[in-house]
């Protein structure tokens, strides 16, 4: 293996998503043993886009299917929507990290990120195997095209980077995995309500690590978290931070309403 940075551009670009999934735990294993630098890259040899297979066909979300709730194929199309979701984490993460290598950071910045990018490699494999348990697979139904935006918009901004992806993108999951959790135990999908709850623990976490750097980052350049934050999600995200938020989950990671409430609608107050 190269180099830490090198290695995440690697996992980004592969196209094969069982290689994807399973050169992120090879990355993250010579990580935590020590036998990685965290080096440098050249920002002209980031990818502009993720490998990616030749399915699922992406599509604007305007053009996206209503999807079918309840049955089998309302499940296999929520996991697949998840699935997607979990790839685009993948390489957002991976891509973070490689990004991050022009910073001066300390190395629990990246045993963080790497426990991130390694979780979300692990949660996209479970969600794979599941569909492929009832009957899918990933690449089945058409997906979302929009996801990977967050990674061109924020490129250059390593605060504007944590502000959408976890601080936005992961807390959302924390507002909706919940009912999502109980609606399939309602199916009696117990397999996946499992896999959920997985998510939803580590969800929290990288929350909570996204909070604790973006915190660090904004100390580092003197400006206050709340108004710097809540300028970058206006600047880099698209549509509103939709109530109802999980205010007590996104408190524990260190996310306090004063972040994103002023960024709601009024009837989100």
């Amino acid at each position: 293996m190269h180099s830490l940075a090198e290695e995440a551009i690697a996992v980004v670009q592969t196209a094969d998503l069982a290689m994807k999934a399973d050169h992120a735990y090879g990355v993250a294993k010579a990580w935590f043993g020590g036998t990685l630098g965290v080096g440098s890259v050249d920002s002209r040899t980031l990818p502009a886009d993720p490998g990616r297979p030749a399915k699922p066909d992406l599509i604007a979300p305007s053009r996206m299917p209503r999807r079918s709730k309840g049955g089998l194929k309302g499940r296999i199309a929520l996991l697949h929507a998840l699935a997607h979701i979990e790839l685009n984490a993948v390489d957002l993460t991976w891509d973070m990290i490689a990004r991050s290598a022009r910073h001066r950071l300390p190395r629990s910045y990246y045993d963080n990120w790497v426990q991130v990018g390694l979780e979300e490699a692990k949660h996209f494999k479970l969600l794979a195997n599941r569909l492929q348990d009832l009957g899918s697979h990933y690449g089945a139904l058409p997906a979302h095209a929009g996801l990977w935006e967050a990674a061109q918009s924020t490129g250059e901004d390593l605060t504007a980077r944590l502000a959408i992806i976890p601080l936005v993108l992961e807390a959302r999951g924390l507002d909706v995995t919940p009912s999502t959790i109980r609606s399939l135990e309602d199916l009696g999908d117990d397999s996946s309500a499992a896999i959920l709850r997985t998510i939803y623990h580590d969800e929290k976490k990288h929350v909570a690590f996204g909070a604790k750097w973006f915190r660090y980052l904004c100390d580092r350049e003197r400006r206050t978290p709340e108004t710097t934050f809540q300028a970058l999600v206006r600047k880099h995200f698209r549509g509103a931070i939709k109530p109802p938020t999980n205010d007590r989950a996104r408190a524990e990671a260190g996310l306090t309403p004063g972040f994103y409430k002023p960024l709601m609608p009024l009837t989100g107050h």
